[in-house]
């Protein structure tokens, strides 16, 4: 799988898109693989705020409920509302499945993000594809 190397990426598979002061916010293609069928996915409101490494909300496979971590701070500007009554896009495309986009509050929580070659690394130590 080719992760786009304009994304940055978490250890708890998520990624970010850096446009400006805005980040654009999903999970990779390893999380949708790992997790299966995705059936159902639970997102804040526009409005709330996200603390980097905290949970913003879950997503629900035929599997397992995982919590999604945000990779940067800030206030939420857009949920992604096509996944109420399409979760299963996520497992189509995963880093085209926006989830949510934040207003980043402090752009230096970005910088402990890993890079595309980086997260690709990370999964295969990890077992992964």
């Amino acid at each position: 799988m080719a992760y786009p190397a304009a994304y940055r990426y978490t250890k708890e598979h998520e990624w970010i898109k850096v446009e400006g002061d805005t980040g654009t916010i999903g999970i990779t293609d390893h999380a949708q693989d790992s997790l299966g069928d995705i059936v159902f996915v639970e997102l804040p409101k526009v409005g709330a705020e996200v603390a980097a490494h905290k949970a913003f909300g879950t997503v629900e496979s035929v599997k397992a409920v995982s919590e999604l971590f945000a990779p940067a701070s800030g206030t939420v500007t857009a949920v992604n509302e096509d996944l109420a009554s399409a979760p299963e896009k996520v497992n189509s495309d995963a880093h085209g499945s926006w989830m949510i986009k934040i207003k980043i509050k402090d752009a230096g929580e970005l910088s402990g993000l890993m890079s595309a070659a980086d997260y690709e690394k990370y999964v295969a130590e990890e077992g992964g594809n």
